[in-house]
């Protein structure tokens, strides 16, 4: 899977509201998707790519693959990159497809961390993903300041 971390030209971070059955309510994430169910051949990159428009309307001119990681290593091996999506365009209103019945937010970058709190006191499920994601709009893998 990739989860991809995005920001607009405006400085606002994209999230994603969304149903989850196993949650019995909705969610806030950022944008991600499986890699390979229904496209075979692509990358990290390409479902990065097609994830953020589905889920969206925005398209990166570029995808930069941060970090490969497990996310429940205790009860699963599922696997999940985090990707950084570039030089954004909006090329439609987003969605989702086959009835993923998404909203979109795009949230100003300096506000994302409030409205995250507000939106998980509001009852909202909050993916823990997004702190890191948050994290690696400023910094690489690495620690260093993104330059």
């Amino acid at each position: 899977a990739v989860q991809i971390i995005a920001v607009t030209p405006d400085d606002e971070v994209l999230f994603v509201e969304q149903p989850r059955v196993a949650l019995e309510g909705r969610t806030i994430e950022m944008p991600a998707g499986l890699v390979g169910d229904t496209h075979g051949a692509d990358t990290l990159e390409s479902a990065a790519a097609r994830e953020l428009v589905e889920e969206t309307g925005w398209e990166p001119g570029r995808v930069e693959v941060l970090t490969v990681g497990y996310t429940t290593p205790g009860m699963s091996n599922e696997r999940i990159a985090l990707v950084r999506a570039l030089d954004l365009r909006r090329v439609g209103e987003g969605g989702g497809v086959d009835g993923e019945a998404i909203t979109v937010h795009a949230v100003p970058r300096t506000r994302a961390p409030a409205w995250l709190l507000e939106k998980a006191a509001e009852g909202y499920g909050i993916d823990l993903k997004v702190w890191a994601g948050l994290w690696m709009i400023d910094y690489e893998p690495d620690g260093s300041r993104r330059g």
